[in-house]
């Protein structure tokens, strides 16, 4: 779904004040507010007649001029003072980009939120509402389908960003504990689509879909807008706890090659994992050997916790897939690298098992050829 368009946008903003002097419901404060999610669900919220107030923090001014902004890192204990008169927090200020370097990006990541959470708590805050994922629970053969919100979290911390999210999540656990009163809602969305570059989206970057031998791939998605109704049912308190957001029901592996017209090329699983492992150890991908996990082991999630609440996706999985298809239209990704054109043309239909064989056969080489000095 396309953007607003601008004069539109700017006109509804102005036509709503930062303040409703009088009006119902709570004041929100959103981190991460100048893009992604949290810019739409900023412009969600400042547009909502349940909402009071919204208050946007980011190290930069967005285009929202209906929320009242405050300028600052939240990794700055200083935050406090800004979330005072706040009754709802939504923390999405984090880093899952694939080309941050890892430690920075779990630096910001978990202190960032250990002091949102701290400072929400002296700020008087009732609720913080938390976005990790559904990767939290774990691609494994043997999850249920679909999973229960109170399934156990299997996880590991080998894919990209799930030590971050594993950590957060934890950090969401002690945080009522520690700061008594304090009320820790997180919200899980499935495979994320629209406008976000993941290691599962580039997946739909390759020529061909890439299947490990004797695996079980099951695909749902979760529009971003419908990840954004979820968070504000969170911020009315509609629904509470863990949420898991997704679209219904799921798609199983032909079902996705025959929508996208994609054809799948099969690799042993000790080639794949190994080669791909073997390829971010030298740093020729973003993506650890972990992330095709999720490509190959189902862990859709049910939702029912909101769809109690009266919530529904607005989108389909396989409206959400032709979205998805259309946005990485012209991109050429390998084994989770993007290509330019010339690398691409190079790669040939044979793709990403051309890259994965080849790439591992260079690694051998090198490493004989060590061994020989």
């Amino acid at each position: 779904m396309s953007s607003p368009d601008p004069q539109v946008r700017a006109a509804r903003n102005q036509s709503t004040s930062s303040s409703r002097p009088g009006a119902r419901g709570p004041v929100v404060a959103v981190t991460g507010a100048a893009s992604g999610i949290g810019a739409l669900l900023t412009e969600r919220l400042a547009a909502s007649d349940e909402v009071r107030q919204v208050v946007a923090i980011d190290e930069r001014r967005g285009e929202c001029t209906a929320a009242r902004w405050q300028i600052l890192d939240v990794r700055d204990p200083a935050i406090a003072e800004k979330l005072r008169g706040a009754d709802v927090v939504v923390h999405l200020a984090l880093d899952l980009d694939l080309e941050t370097d890892a430690v920075a990006r779990t630096a910001y990541n978990v202190r960032g939120t250990q002091t949102v959470l701290t400072a929400a708590a002296a700020a008087g805050v009732h609720r913080v509402v938390l976005c990790t994922s559904a990767m939290v629970y774990g691609a494994l053969p043997d999850n249920e389908l679909p999973l229960s919100e109170d399934a156990e979290l299997r996880a590991t911390a080998e894919a990209t960003g799930v030590g971050d999210l594993l950590e957060i999540e934890r950090l969401a656990r002690r945080a009522p504990r520690a700061h008594p009163g304090l009320n820790v809602t997180v919200v899980r969305p499935a495979v994320l689509v629209g406008g976000v570059d993941t290691a599962l989206t580039r997946y739909f970057e390759s020529p061909r879909l890439l299947v490990v031998a004797g695996s079980r791939p099951t695909w749902q998605f979760c529009h971003v807008d419908d990840l954004c109704s979820a968070l504000e049912y969170a911020v009315l308190e509609k629904a509470e706890g863990e949420l898991a957001v997704g679209c219904d029901g799921w798609l199983e592996q032909e079902e996705v090659e025959e929508l996208s017209g994609i054809r799948r090329m099969e690799l042993p699983s000790a080639v794949a994992l190994g080669a791909a492992a073997r390829l971010h150890r030298i740093g020729l991908t973003p993506s650890p050997a972990g992330d095709l996990a999720y490509t190959m082991y189902p862990w859709v999630v049910s939702g029912s916790r909101l769809h109690d609440a009266g919530w529904r996706p607005k989108y389909t999985n396989e409206e959400v897939l032709a979205e998805l298809l259309e946005e990485v239209s012209g991109r050429h990704t390998v084994a989770g690298r993007r290509l330019g054109r010339k690398d691409a043309t190079a790669a040939g239909a044979a793709g990403a098992t051309v890259a994965l064989l080849g790439a591992a056969a260079v690694v051998r080489r090198a490493r004989k050829a060590r061994r020989r000095i």
